[in-house]
């Protein structure tokens, strides 16, 4: 089977609830959406102080955006009515997992009741056909034993995030089973692996670490240097997310939970994926070894090993990942070496999307 791009013809003029676009993916993708001539309406939390993909990349110029909080009820249910929505890309949530030990509480309320409170907004909306809910590759019991992951494993999670992203799993196939394909919406939930690209500056996640780290002249820090994560560029996990929903709307065998993530044969382990980014940064000491340091954390729970099967995505989608190990730290270098430089990275992201999206399988 070739490799597919998403259908601009299929997009085009389509009704797509975005939430989550301030974010890292959500950015992304909501300018993917805007050059597919999708009418996006969009909403999220405001970004987060400093430098962001959103502000960056003049994201809210490419789609009609909102700032609304998943945990009030009433303003989802107004944004939802606003929208019309015929499809919806659920990505909004509270993602870090050293953040979620910090509020648990935060963390539940954004990822758990944030669901239920839009599941229940989008109910009695006539036009709408698809939703899908991204989760997260840490949705599994891992007991570390390094076996990729297939869709029919069990559900888990040590921390609270893992634990809320589970969760929310089952939120979605609740009220698809009560609510929505008995009338026809199809209702599915996708699980992304280790996403990185261009934009991200989120805190306790290793490539924007390294970036900081370069450009602070300080050494990174790593926690689990050991630990081995399914790396892949956001380009090729928001390409599954998109051809998952096209298949979904025109498919009703389509399964209704999907891994999108690379194959196991190009994780890496976090140190070589860290020293990988710090040299192509340029950040390295005097005799070109990257600089970086270990500071184990002692009784941390977090998993040494994570990796997702999706073949079934591979089978069911005609998707295949691109942009991963070396190949995707290399375009994230290069994004921020750019940004370094001053570029307008508006144009820069948008160049990065058009490339992939008409590059010859």
């Amino acid at each position: 089977m070739s490799v597919r791009r998403p259908d601009q013809e299929f997009w085009n003029g389509r009704r797509v609830l975005l939430t989550g676009h301030t974010g890292f993916k959500g950015s992304w993708l909501a300018l993917w959406l805007s050059q597919l001539g999708a009418d996006v309406y969009a909403f999220a939390l405001p970004p987060a102080d400093g430098p962001n993909l959103f502000s960056l990349a003049d994201v809210a110029s490419h789609c009609d955006s909102h700032f609304v909080d998943l945990r009030d009820a009433s303003s989802v249910a107004d944004a939802v009515r606003e929208a019309r929505p015929e499809i919806v890309l659920h990505l909004a949530a509270q993602a870090l997992v050293r953040r979620s030990l910090e509020d648990p509480i935060e963390t539940f309320d954004t990822n758990v009741t944030g669901l239920v409170n839009l599941m229940e907004a989008l109910r009695g909306e006539t036009d709408l056909h698809t939703v899908l809910i991204v989760t997260s590759d840490k949705v599994y019991w891992n007991n570390g034993c390094g076996c990729a992951f297939k869709e029919s494993a069990p559900l888990g999670g040590k921390d609270p995030y893992s634990a809320s992203k589970a969760a929310a799993e089952h939120v979605a196939h609740t009220y698809a089973q009560s609510y929505f394909e008995r009338d026809g919406i199809r209702v599915a939930t996708s699980r992304g692996g280790n996403v990185i690209g261009g934009g991200d500056f989120a805190a306790d996640r290793i490539a924007p670490d390294c970036v900081r780290a370069a450009l602070e002249g300080e050494p990174l820090t790593l926690r689990h240097p050991e630990a081995t994560r399914p790396w892949q560029h956001a380009l090729d996990c928001l390409c599954g997310y998109l051809l998952f929903v096209e298949t979904l709307s025109q498919d009703p065998s389509c399964p209704r939970t999907l891994n999108i993530g690379p194959r196991s044969s190009e994780d890496l382990p976090v140190r070589i994926f860290a020293e990988t980014l710090l040299s192509a940064l340029g950040h390295v000491t005097a005799n070109g070894c990257p600089k970086v340091l270990v500071e184990p954390v002692p009784g941390s729970i977090e998993a040494p090993y994570l990796q997702i099967d999706a073949s079934l995505a591979r089978s069911t989608l005609g998707w295949d990942d691109e942009m991963v190990g070396r190949i995707a730290i290399a375009s994230v270098a290069s994004w921020f070496r750019q940004w370094l430089d001053g570029a307008d990275m508006s144009s820069v992201t948008l160049s990065e999307i058009n490339a992939y999206q008409t590059a010859a399988p």
